[in-house]
Protein backbone atom coordinates (compact mmCIF):
# COMPACT_ATOMS: atom_id res chain seq x y z
CA UNK A 1 0.00 0.00 0.00
CA UNK A 2 3.07 2.12 1.13
CA UNK A 3 4.44 1.12 -2.19
CA UNK A 4 1.52 2.47 -4.47
CA UNK A 5 1.06 5.63 -2.19
CA UNK A 6 4.47 6.50 -3.38
CA UNK A 7 4.12 5.41 -6.80
CA UNK A 8 4.27 8.93 -8.89
CA UNK A 9 1.70 7.59 -11.61
CA UNK A 10 -0.79 6.93 -8.93
CA UNK A 11 -0.72 9.96 -7.21
CA UNK A 12 -1.09 12.29 -10.52
CA UNK A 13 -4.55 10.35 -11.26
CA UNK A 14 -5.26 10.60 -7.76
CA UNK A 15 -4.75 14.46 -8.10
CA UNK A 16 -6.58 14.70 -11.42
CA UNK A 17 -9.76 12.40 -10.15
CA UNK A 18 -9.96 15.26 -7.37
CA UNK A 19 -9.90 17.85 -9.70
CA UNK A 20 -12.13 16.55 -11.78
CA UNK A 21 -14.33 15.71 -9.17
CA UNK A 22 -14.26 19.11 -7.43
CA UNK A 23 -14.90 21.07 -10.79
CA UNK A 24 -18.03 18.85 -11.50
CA UNK A 25 -19.53 20.13 -8.26
CA UNK A 26 -18.68 23.83 -8.49
CA UNK A 27 -20.26 23.41 -11.95
CA UNK A 28 -23.22 21.67 -10.64
CA UNK A 29 -23.20 24.52 -8.11
CA UNK A 30 -22.73 27.64 -10.31
CA UNK A 31 -26.21 25.59 -12.50
CA UNK A 32 -28.13 25.79 -9.50
CA UNK A 33 -27.32 29.02 -9.03
CA UNK A 34 -28.13 30.08 -12.33
CA UNK A 35 -30.94 28.18 -12.72
CA UNK A 36 -32.45 30.17 -9.19
CA UNK A 37 -31.35 33.70 -10.87
CA UNK A 38 -33.10 33.19 -14.27
CA UNK A 39 -36.28 31.66 -12.02
CA UNK A 40 -36.38 34.90 -10.41
CA UNK A 41 -36.19 36.86 -13.16
CA UNK A 42 -38.47 35.27 -15.00
CA UNK A 43 -41.15 35.84 -11.94
CA UNK A 44 -41.05 39.38 -11.44
CA UNK A 45 -40.98 39.69 -15.80
CA UNK A 46 -43.92 38.04 -15.99
CA UNK A 47 -45.63 39.19 -12.39
CA UNK A 48 -47.13 42.62 -14.24
CA UNK A 49 -47.83 40.82 -16.95
CA UNK A 50 -49.91 38.21 -15.50
CA UNK A 51 -51.59 41.23 -13.23
CA UNK A 52 -52.44 43.49 -15.85
CA UNK A 53 -53.86 40.57 -17.55
CA UNK A 54 -55.91 39.66 -14.25
CA UNK A 55 -57.26 43.00 -14.52
CA UNK A 56 -61.21 42.68 -15.49
CA UNK A 57 -62.38 45.05 -18.51
CA UNK A 58 -64.69 47.17 -16.78
CA UNK A 59 -61.16 49.01 -14.66
CA UNK A 60 -60.13 49.75 -18.41
CA UNK A 61 -63.80 51.56 -18.92
CA UNK A 62 -63.88 53.42 -15.57
CA UNK A 63 -60.16 54.40 -16.87
CA UNK A 64 -61.11 56.01 -19.86
CA UNK A 65 -64.30 57.23 -18.30
CA UNK A 66 -62.34 59.12 -15.87
CA UNK A 67 -59.86 60.50 -18.52
CA UNK A 68 -62.74 61.69 -21.11
CA UNK A 69 -64.43 63.71 -18.24
CA UNK A 70 -61.08 65.66 -16.93
CA UNK A 71 -60.46 66.65 -21.05
CA UNK A 72 -64.36 67.52 -20.77
CA UNK A 73 -63.85 69.91 -17.78
CA UNK A 74 -61.21 71.09 -19.01
CA UNK A 75 -62.90 71.99 -22.42
CA UNK A 76 -66.11 74.39 -20.38
CA UNK A 77 -62.67 75.61 -18.58
CA UNK A 78 -61.29 76.73 -21.33
CA UNK A 79 -64.88 78.43 -22.83
CA UNK A 80 -65.16 79.69 -19.72
CA UNK A 81 -62.62 81.63 -19.59
CA UNK A 82 -63.01 82.79 -23.41
CA UNK A 83 -66.74 84.05 -22.79
CA UNK A 84 -64.92 85.86 -18.90
CA UNK A 85 -62.24 87.54 -21.85
CA UNK A 86 -64.80 88.22 -24.15
CA UNK A 87 -67.14 89.73 -22.10
CA UNK A 88 -64.59 91.88 -20.38
CA UNK A 89 -63.50 93.07 -23.33
CA UNK A 90 -67.26 93.96 -24.94
CA UNK A 91 -67.53 95.84 -21.12
CA UNK A 92 -64.26 98.21 -21.85
CA UNK A 93 -64.93 98.75 -25.25
CA UNK A 94 -68.60 99.77 -24.09
CA UNK A 95 -67.15 101.97 -21.35
CA UNK A 96 -64.78 103.58 -23.99
CA UNK A 97 -67.30 104.32 -26.59
CA UNK A 98 -69.53 106.13 -24.11
CA UNK A 99 -67.29 108.04 -22.29
CA UNK A 100 -67.32 111.76 -23.07
CA UNK A 101 -63.59 112.25 -22.67
CA UNK A 102 -61.09 111.08 -25.29
CA UNK A 103 -58.75 108.24 -25.08
CA UNK A 104 -55.84 107.36 -27.04
CA UNK A 105 -53.68 104.21 -26.36
CA UNK A 106 -50.09 104.66 -27.39
CA UNK A 107 -48.23 101.60 -27.83
CA UNK A 108 -44.18 101.17 -26.89
CA UNK A 109 -43.13 101.68 -30.66
CA UNK A 110 -45.50 105.38 -29.93
CA UNK A 111 -48.10 104.69 -32.43
CA UNK A 112 -51.69 104.94 -31.51
CA UNK A 113 -53.21 101.20 -31.05
CA UNK A 114 -56.65 102.32 -29.64
CA UNK A 115 -59.01 105.66 -29.98
CA UNK A 116 -62.82 106.71 -28.82
CA UNK A 117 -65.12 107.88 -30.82
CA UNK A 118 -64.84 110.90 -28.13
CA UNK A 119 -61.07 111.66 -29.05
CA UNK A 120 -61.41 111.16 -32.73
CA UNK A 121 -64.60 114.10 -32.51
CA UNK A 122 -62.03 116.49 -29.84
CA UNK A 123 -59.05 116.02 -32.26
CA UNK A 124 -60.54 115.72 -35.27
CA UNK A 125 -59.04 112.71 -37.03
CA UNK A 126 -61.89 109.59 -38.29
CA UNK A 127 -59.31 107.29 -37.63
CA UNK A 128 -55.95 107.92 -35.43
CA UNK A 129 -55.14 104.38 -35.29
CA UNK A 130 -51.20 103.56 -36.45
CA UNK A 131 -50.28 107.77 -36.28
CA UNK A 132 -47.64 108.88 -33.45
CA UNK A 133 -47.86 111.70 -31.10
CA UNK A 134 -46.39 113.59 -33.29
CA UNK A 135 -48.50 113.59 -36.48
CA UNK A 136 -51.80 113.81 -33.75
CA UNK A 137 -51.15 116.60 -32.26
CA UNK A 138 -48.48 118.54 -34.22
CA UNK A 139 -46.32 120.82 -32.46
CA UNK A 140 -49.50 121.82 -29.98
CA UNK A 141 -47.68 123.60 -26.74
CA UNK A 142 -48.33 122.78 -23.34
CA UNK A 143 -50.09 126.03 -21.59
CA UNK A 144 -50.16 125.10 -18.52
CA UNK A 145 -49.49 121.73 -16.46
CA UNK A 146 -47.32 119.71 -14.28
CA UNK A 147 -44.38 119.60 -16.56
CA UNK A 148 -44.46 123.47 -16.87
CA UNK A 149 -44.42 123.78 -13.21
CA UNK A 150 -41.57 121.40 -12.53
CA UNK A 151 -38.94 121.97 -15.27
CA UNK A 152 -39.80 125.90 -16.53
CA UNK A 153 -40.11 124.65 -20.07
CA UNK A 154 -41.80 127.38 -22.41
CA UNK A 155 -41.91 124.80 -25.19
CA UNK A 156 -42.99 122.24 -23.92
CA UNK A 157 -45.50 120.08 -26.47
CA UNK A 158 -48.15 117.66 -26.33
CA UNK A 159 -46.10 115.05 -28.39
CA UNK A 160 -42.80 115.29 -25.75
CA UNK A 161 -45.05 114.59 -22.82
CA UNK A 162 -46.36 111.16 -24.75
CA UNK A 163 -42.51 110.48 -25.40
CA UNK A 164 -41.81 111.23 -21.97
CA UNK A 165 -44.03 108.61 -20.76
CA UNK A 166 -42.71 105.64 -23.51
CA UNK A 167 -38.89 106.55 -23.63
CA UNK A 168 -38.28 107.69 -20.14
CA UNK A 169 -40.66 106.10 -18.22
CA UNK A 170 -42.18 109.10 -16.35
CA UNK A 171 -44.89 109.48 -14.21
CA UNK A 172 -48.78 110.64 -14.83
CA UNK A 173 -48.69 114.35 -15.95
CA UNK A 174 -51.39 116.71 -16.47
CA UNK A 175 -51.44 119.70 -18.49
CA UNK A 176 -53.74 121.88 -20.96
CA UNK A 177 -52.87 122.62 -24.58
CA UNK A 178 -53.83 125.11 -27.26
CA UNK A 179 -54.79 122.73 -30.18
CA UNK A 180 -55.71 122.84 -33.86
CA UNK A 181 -57.23 120.34 -35.78
CA UNK A 182 -56.96 119.35 -39.28
CA UNK A 183 -60.05 121.38 -39.77
CA UNK A 184 -58.07 124.23 -38.45
CA UNK A 185 -60.66 124.70 -35.29
CA UNK A 186 -58.73 125.65 -31.65
CA UNK A 187 -59.64 123.96 -29.08
CA UNK A 188 -58.39 124.07 -25.15
CA UNK A 189 -57.96 120.67 -24.18
CA UNK A 190 -56.46 119.25 -20.87
CA UNK A 191 -54.84 115.74 -21.29
CA UNK A 192 -53.95 113.16 -18.82
CA UNK A 193 -50.77 111.72 -20.01
CA UNK A 194 -50.49 108.21 -17.72
CA UNK A 195 -47.96 105.06 -18.43
CA UNK A 196 -50.29 101.42 -18.79
CA UNK A 197 -48.21 98.88 -16.97
CA UNK A 198 -47.82 95.16 -17.11
CA UNK A 199 -49.28 92.46 -14.17
CA UNK A 200 -45.01 92.25 -14.19
CA UNK A 201 -44.41 95.94 -13.49
CA UNK A 202 -43.16 96.43 -16.89
CA UNK A 203 -44.59 99.08 -19.08
CA UNK A 204 -47.56 97.89 -21.74
CA UNK A 205 -47.33 101.93 -23.65
CA UNK A 206 -49.42 105.12 -22.63
CA UNK A 207 -52.70 106.65 -22.40
CA UNK A 208 -54.14 109.54 -23.09
CA UNK A 209 -57.38 111.07 -20.88
CA UNK A 210 -58.41 114.30 -23.29
CA UNK A 211 -61.54 116.52 -21.94
CA UNK A 212 -62.26 119.49 -24.23
CA UNK A 213 -62.23 122.69 -22.26
CA UNK A 214 -63.51 124.65 -25.34
CA UNK A 215 -66.50 125.72 -24.21
CA UNK A 216 -65.85 126.01 -20.29
CA UNK A 217 -62.80 128.72 -21.03
CA UNK A 218 -65.13 130.31 -23.28
CA UNK A 219 -67.77 130.75 -20.44
CA UNK A 220 -65.28 131.86 -17.49
CA UNK A 221 -63.73 134.40 -20.31
CA UNK A 222 -67.53 136.05 -21.00
CA UNK A 223 -68.21 135.66 -16.93
CA UNK A 224 -64.69 137.53 -16.15
CA UNK A 225 -65.28 139.90 -19.41
CA UNK A 226 -68.96 140.26 -17.28
CA UNK A 227 -67.58 141.16 -14.20
CA UNK A 228 -65.41 143.25 -15.33
CA UNK A 229 -68.51 145.03 -17.44
CA UNK A 230 -70.57 144.68 -13.99
CA UNK A 231 -67.50 146.42 -12.34
CA UNK A 232 -67.31 149.59 -14.41
CA UNK A 233 -71.00 150.06 -14.45
CA UNK A 234 -71.34 149.47 -11.08
CA UNK A 235 -68.59 152.61 -10.89
CA UNK A 236 -70.66 154.91 -13.50
CA UNK A 237 -74.25 154.18 -11.29
CA UNK A 238 -72.64 154.96 -8.17
CA UNK A 239 -71.23 158.50 -9.78
CA UNK A 240 -74.20 159.44 -10.66
CA UNK A 241 -75.78 158.98 -7.50
CA UNK A 242 -73.18 160.96 -5.94
CA UNK A 243 -73.85 163.33 -9.06
CA UNK A 244 -77.75 163.50 -7.96
CA UNK A 245 -77.31 164.03 -4.42
CA UNK A 246 -74.93 167.15 -4.34
CA UNK A 247 -77.47 168.19 -7.50
CA UNK A 248 -80.64 167.77 -4.44
CA UNK A 249 -78.02 169.60 -1.66
CA UNK A 250 -77.67 172.48 -3.78
CA UNK A 251 -81.17 172.75 -4.79
CA UNK A 252 -82.31 172.61 -0.65
CA UNK A 253 -80.51 175.92 -0.76
CA UNK A 254 -81.68 179.46 -1.49
CA UNK A 255 -81.16 179.68 -5.06
CA UNK A 256 -82.44 181.83 -7.35
CA UNK A 257 -84.45 180.60 -10.52
CA UNK A 258 -81.91 180.73 -12.90
CA UNK A 259 -79.64 178.13 -10.71
CA UNK A 260 -82.33 176.01 -9.51
CA UNK A 261 -83.59 175.63 -13.05
CA UNK A 262 -80.12 174.69 -14.18
CA UNK A 263 -79.85 172.05 -11.07
CA UNK A 264 -82.99 170.29 -11.94
CA UNK A 265 -81.94 170.09 -15.58
CA UNK A 266 -79.02 168.17 -14.36
CA UNK A 267 -80.68 165.83 -11.94
CA UNK A 268 -82.61 165.01 -15.03
CA UNK A 269 -80.06 164.57 -17.10
CA UNK A 270 -78.19 162.87 -14.54
CA UNK A 271 -81.33 161.00 -13.84
CA UNK A 272 -81.62 159.87 -17.86
CA UNK A 273 -78.12 158.42 -17.73
CA UNK A 274 -78.65 156.23 -14.63
CA UNK A 275 -81.26 154.95 -16.40
CA UNK A 276 -79.58 154.01 -19.09
CA UNK A 277 -76.93 151.76 -17.30
CA UNK A 278 -79.70 150.34 -15.47
CA UNK A 279 -81.60 149.22 -18.37
CA UNK A 280 -78.20 147.83 -19.76
CA UNK A 281 -78.20 145.79 -16.84
CA UNK A 282 -81.62 144.32 -17.06
CA UNK A 283 -81.03 143.94 -20.97
CA UNK A 284 -77.29 142.18 -20.03
CA UNK A 285 -78.21 140.27 -16.69
CA UNK A 286 -82.46 139.70 -16.77
CA UNK A 287 -82.91 139.74 -20.92
CA UNK A 288 -85.26 142.32 -20.56
CA UNK A 289 -84.62 144.56 -23.71
CA UNK A 290 -83.73 148.09 -23.46
CA UNK A 291 -87.23 149.66 -24.72
CA UNK A 292 -88.87 147.89 -22.07
CA UNK A 293 -86.66 148.86 -19.46
CA UNK A 294 -86.44 152.31 -20.10
CA UNK A 295 -90.40 152.08 -20.26
CA UNK A 296 -90.63 150.54 -16.91
CA UNK A 297 -88.54 153.24 -15.34
CA UNK A 298 -90.66 156.19 -16.58
CA UNK A 299 -93.79 154.31 -15.51
CA UNK A 300 -91.89 154.36 -11.67
CA UNK A 301 -91.02 157.72 -12.12
CA UNK A 302 -94.41 158.69 -12.90
CA UNK A 303 -96.11 157.13 -10.23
Amino acid sequence: MVRLMTNPLILRSLFVLFAAGSAFAVAVWLIRALRHKFAAEAEIDSSPAGKLEALPLHVYNTVIQQLKQQKHELQVQNLAEQRRARTSENFSQAVLSNLSSGVLVFGMNGLVKQANPAARQILGFSSPAGMNAEDIFRGAQVCSGDSREKNGAANTTLASEVNAVLREGSNRSQVEAEYTSPASRKHRIAVTVSPVPAVDGSLLGAACLISDRTEFERIREQQQLQGEISAEMALEIRTSLATISGFANRLTQKQDQTVTSQLAADIAGEAARLDRHIGALLTKYVGLPATAAAAKSANRGQA
